[in-house]
């Protein structure tokens, strides 16, 4: 499944859910099944600045595609940075710097998020993407 797919998957099943709590609990239950990151990756060098909770993401660059671990203080940001892991996970870092995440604003994430979580997910994506970018670097 390409990460078009993997939006598009997203935005059907957060189609089902009428109320915003709903949608809400759904990324908390996204959270908590996100897989552990390693306590020794708990770095400062690896906390997203630009969040209110503490959000630590680590990425490595593996045949070709990017992975992503992270951990979070806080459970719905965890469910948040769980959703952007889903998407760009085991994606090459060329699609995860071309293409747009659409399923945010499709869900309607961006607009139910308070300020300052809104521009959390705003330096969670950047982080995500100017790792993709250090890992084409490194190809060439």
């Amino acid at each position: 499944m390409n990460l078009i797919d993997k939006q598009n998957e997203l935005v059907d099943e957060f189609a089902v859910f009428d109320d915003w709590m709903d949608k809400y609990e759904y990324i908390i239950e996204l959270g908590k099944e996100l897989p552990v990151i390693d306590p020794a990756k708990k770095t400062a060098d690896r906390i997203i600045e630009g969040c209110q909770s503490q959000v630590w993401l680590d990425s490595t660059f593996t045949d070709g595609k990017m992975h992503f671990t992270a951990d979070s203080d806080a459970i719905i940001t965890k469910g948040i940075i769980a959703l952007l892991i889903r998407v760009l996970n085991n994606e090459t870092p060329e699609d995860i710097v071309k293409n747009e995440l659409f399923f945010i604003n499709e869900i309607g994430l961006h607009e139910h998020l308070s300020p300052t979580r809104s521009n959390g997910l705003a330096s969670m994506v950047k982080k995500m993407k100017m790792a993709s970018i250090s890992a084409i670097g490194t190809k060439n």
